[in-house]
This record gives structure tokens, sequence and C-alpha cells, in this order.
């Protein structure tokens, strides 16, 4: 997750925005998230976006682009 916020917004957006790169992206922010700091809910959506990592992953971009970070962090 530090990785990620350390990241420009150009480089979050394009991150996010390459249909494989954003679903691999989100596996490893959200699951390095919760192997950290641990929380039901982080391991809910730890969980939903292994599954349906490419349209959380959209979600997250227009997330990102909005509010400067990614949703439910």
């Amino acid at each position: 997750m530090t990785w990620f916020n350390k990241q420009s917004r150009l480089v979050q957006i394009i991150l996010l925005l390459i249909p494989g790169v954003n679903w691999i992206t989100e596996i490893l922010v959200r699951w390095s998230t919760y192997l950290k700091k641990g929380g039901t809910v982080r391991l809910i959506i730890s969980i939903i976006v292994t599954i349906f990592g490419l349209v959380f992953g959209w979600i997250d971009l227009v997330w990102v682009l909005l509010f400067k970070k990614l949703l439910l962090q």
C-alpha cells in the first residue's frame, strides 16, 4: 500500500487503467495491507479483489481520480 501511495498520480492511474496490470496491482496492494494490518473488512475486500479484480480495479481508478486514494483503504 505504501509503495502504491508513494507513486505519482499518473503512475497510479496507469497501473489501474491497464486491465491485467490493475488486477495484479489490486491483489498485491490489498493482500499486503491485510497481512500488515489485519481486519475482517480488509480480508473480505482482498477476497473480492482476488475474484473480481478487473471490475474492482476500474472502480478504484475512478476513486483515485476523485479522492486520491483507493476505495476502502
